[in-house]
Parts: C-alpha cells; structure tokens; sequence
C-alpha cells in the first residue's frame, strides 16, 4: 500500500506541476488534451467525417464538432493522464522486474491512450446519431469501458507479470 500511496503523490504532484505551466487565466488547453483532441480527430477522419477543432475563449477545452455539429468539448479530464497514473501507481505497487515494469507501464499507457481516442470519437457519434443517450454513454458506457480495461490490465499484471504471480513448475 505504502509503494503505491508513494508513487501515485510523486506522479500526481508532477501531473499538477506540468499542468501548472499552462495560463489557466487564459484559458491555455495543456498539450496532452491537444493531443487527445488531435488523435481524436485523426480517429474520426479516418471513417471520413468532417471533425473541427475549435479553442474555447471561456475555458480551458476544445470544442470538436463533427459534421459541423458541435457535439462535445475536450477538457483536461478527458486526457485519461489521471486514469494512467492510477494504472501506473498500481503496477508499481505490485512491481515485477525492473524491465517488466517499465515495459508493461509503457504498453498500458499506449492502450490506454488508444482506447480514449476511440472513447471520445464514439463517444462523438454516439452524440451524433443518438443524442437523447448523452448521460448513458459519457457518464455510463465509457468510464465502464475504460475502467474495466485498466482493471484487466491489473488482473493480467498480477496473475502473469508481477512477482506475486503464481510461478507454475518446471517439468
């Protein structure tokens, strides 16, 4: 408990010092939700609809439209920066090798990563197509999904990976 208590402050506290290097006051979006919002529009490109990136003047967030129709705003939280440094704190906490670690961190990070770009690009037409379900799919649907990835991933680390894994013997 101690190691990850320890590693998701030291990685929570650096997360808040970059945020930190970006204007609040007017209205600079970091570039991790730049990021996000970018891929997310590749994602959505490549089923050839008309996506928009537009800086909101009032808050920190992009406005993405699809279609011309604007559907959702891309804020920090969006970013799912904090959903990878809970993933991360966790394998930490229950390490394997040094170079297991590092690697399964990294690749949980990517899948992460790629699995919000789809999340906010479904999320995007699940707008589009199905408005009246808006509540279901953002606050419902797709925490669901991401969350129950990452919890796979922590079942995959601790059963396969980690050394509180169940080593079977040689024959």
């Amino acid at each position: 408990m101690g190691k990850f208590l320890l590693s998701y402050i030291v990685l929570i506290v650096l997360y808040q010092w970059y945020l930190n290097q970006f204007d609040a006051r007017t209205f600079e979006v970091d570039g991790a939700t730049n990021m996000v919002a970018r891929h997310s529009k590749f994602f959505l490109e490549i089923f050839n609809y008309d996506v928009t990136l537009t800086p909101r003047t009032t808050e920190s967030a992009i406005k993405m439209a699809v279609n011309q129709d604007f559907l959702v705003r891309i804020i920090e939280g969006c970013n799912a920066v904090s959903v990878m440094i809970l993933f991360a704190a966790f394998v930490i906490a229950f390490s394997g090798t040094f170079k297991k670690t590092v690697l399964f961190i990294i690749s949980g990070i990517l899948l992460i990563h790629i699995l919000n770009i789809m999340r906010i690009g479904l999320l995007c037409l699940g707008l589009l197509y199905y408005p009246q379900y808006s509540h279901v799919l953002h606050d419902i649907v797709f925490p669901l999904f991401i969350y129950g990835v990452v919890f796979a991933l922590w079942v995959i680390w601790i059963n396969k990976f980690s050394f509180y894994a169940k080593k079977t013997p040689q024959s």
